[in-house]
Formats: C-alpha cells, structure tokens, sequence
C-alpha cells in the first residue's frame, strides 16, 4: 500500500506524511510508479523490508552510540581530513548560515569506500584510506561499519535501477561506465545531543538544506526531529514531522538528481530539531563517480521544456557544497580537489 497509519509520539494514529514503498514487492511496474509519485510529490519516501536486517542495524547503532561515547581525546585522533573522512565535532558545519547563530548541534564522523593508498584510485578526490578508531578501543567496529557500508550501498544500487525505470529509462542507464562504477559514496554517522533547539532563535540540530547529490538514504533511532518543507520558496515555510518507522529507511533525492531531471524530480528543504533526547541517525549518500558528466536526461526535456542547467561535472558541484558548509574543509580541499566548473 502506498500510505499507511502509524502510532504517533502523542500515542495517537495518524497517515503517515510519506509514500512507503516495499522494495519485496516483485511487481517493479506499480513500485516505480508509487516512487515517481513520492518524486514529484515531496522527493522523500520510505523504504522497507529491504533486507537488512534488524538484528544488524542495531549492532550498527550500538557501534556508533561507542563511538560519541569516546572521550573527546579519542574522538580528535581521527578528525576530519583533505579526503572528507573521520570525525566532524559540534557545530563544524552551518548548514542554513542566514538563520542559525551557530553551528548545527551535532557531531559526526564520515566512512567513505575504503580505498589503500598503493592504489592509484587513492588520488582522486574524495578517495582514498578510511580513518579508524583504535580497535583496542572499540573491537569490530571497523567490521561492521564496512559491512553497513556495502549494504546499503547494494540497496542504494536497486533503488536507482527503480529511479531509472521511473522515469522511463532502461533500468540500467546508471550502469553505465563512468556513472556509477567508482561513485563518491558516505557514510555518515551523526549524534545529537539531549538539548533543545528553538529554530525561533536560530537554534538547530541540523540547519535547514536540501542535500547536495542524488540520493540519500537514512537509518534513524527511534527519536523524532526530522522536518520537511515541500514548498522551499514560500514566504511563509510550513514545517512537517517526518515520524521514524522501525525497520524503515527514509529515502530522500539531493539537488543533484533534481538538476539531472530538469526540475522534474525534487530536492527537499529539510532540517532537524533537538527535542531534549539523544538522537543518532546514519545517513549513506549515493553520488557518482567525480567525473561523471550530470546534464539533463533525455526523458525530461522537450522542445517545449528545454534543459535549465549546463553540464556539470559530479565532482564539482559537491566541491562547491561542502566547501560552504564545512569550515575546517575549505583550505585543505583547495589542495587536492578541483573548483566547481558552471
């Protein structure tokens, strides 16, 4: 079914704000549909029975609460690099700099593909070597952290094979060579604090944005404190709750896929809010390859409705975002990343 009723914070039923999709379901004709829907509509949409498993994503959870338990010290050994990988400590990014008085209250830490340095992949941007906790420290972590990471990237996989079919394509336009065989794909693991924000004074977990590349695809505690706004240029912004589903993923399109459909698709405003409680949640962003060429699909424009945007290459215009929004990664990336070419 594409909507259903759940059991609110308050204790009360109400129709959930999103399409849920059953990625099970044999029947890819009516699924690509029901996300095409969820596409045009909102540019959210949950996902479920998967096929990761619970058992799983709790000991994944559990790794990650072990990790922001670390002492500070610890934490900082492994703080961010050149390469976008480790530790990002409270308000480092400013996601909605015109609103917020400060940083987002958060802290994270980026796993990205594990990449040696003897290969000659390494040199790219945004590839290379992980960093890692000491595992006398903290045992299996880097196990299952790479074993969440290969998981939900073989599920992110599927779902751009359904994006693809969605939008009249062959299932596997993405597949092609130089698309998606060495995408730039992030782990996120992200702790916020039993604080309270008050987005009236600028407070905020997580400032207001819209994500950056194609699709994101988000595992979260049972916590509240996720918001959308469908409608990013009203005067007025209406904010919405999106309500954590156990065993569910909430599935979200970045700005890139939105250019790549010529609008068609959309990238939604979202943010989050402190409500008082611990709140982890682990994002995994699917970007393609650095030098994949984003230009408008061919089912998307028309005479009549001609591209918005030029081509641009994959890896600049996520340069050009991260480079705004993480202030320690500006003087380093400069190093090694190239600027946005538009």
């Amino acid at each position: 079914m594409a909507r259903f009723w759940i059991l609110s914070a308050g204790m009360g039923w109400e129709r959930q704000l999103l399409e849920c999709i059953d990625i099970s379901s044999p029947d890819v004709k009516s699924l690509a549909l029901q996300l095409r829907k969820a596409c045009l509509e909102t540019g959210f949409f949950y996902v479920i029975n998967h096929g990761i498993g619970e058992a799983f994503m709790e000991e994944v959870f559990n790794q990650t609460r072990k990790f922001f338990e670390l002492p500070l010290e610890e934490k900082t050994k492994v703080l961010q690099d050149k390469r976008n990988r480790g530790y990002t400590p409270y308000s480092e990014e400013k996601l909605d700099p015109v609103k917020q008085i400060a940083g987002d209250s958060k802290e994270g830490y980026y796993i990205g593909r594990e990449i040696p340095e003897t290969d000659p992949r390494a040199n790219e941007p945004y590839q290379g070597p992980n960093q890692w906790p000491s595992p006398e420290l903290l045992p299996g972590w880097r196990q299952t952290m790479e074993k969440y990471f290969q998981e939900v990237e073989n599920l992110s996989r599927r779902l751009i094979k359904l994006i693809a079919i969605s939008l009249d394509l062959d299932k596997t336009f993405f597949d092609k060579p130089g698309m998606f065989d060495h995408p730039m794909a992030l782990l996120r693991l992200l702790h916020y604090p039993a604080g309270v924000t008050n987005p009236e004074k600028g407070e905020f977990g997580a400032g207001a944005h819209s994500d950056y590349g194609m699709l994101t695809l988000l595992a979260t505690d049972s916590v509240p404190g996720l918001q959308i706004c469908k409608e990013k240029d009203a005067k007025k912004q209406v904010w919405e709750d999106v309500q954590p589903i156990k065993g569910a993923f909430i599935v979200n399109l970045g700005d890139m896929l939105e250019r790549w459909t010529n609008n068609l698709y959309r990238s939604t405003l979202h943010r989050v809010l402190n409500h008082g409680e611990e709140r982890y949640s682990i994002p995994f962003f699917m970007e393609p390859n650095f030098d994949c060429i984003v230009e408008c699909l061919p089912t998307c424009c028309s005479p009549s409705n001609p591209p918005k945007y030029p081509p641009i290459k994959s890896g600049d215009h996520l340069t050009y975002r991260y480079q705004i929004t993480h202030k320690g990664l500006d003087a380093n990336a400069k190093e090694s990343v190239p600027q946005p070419v538009h």
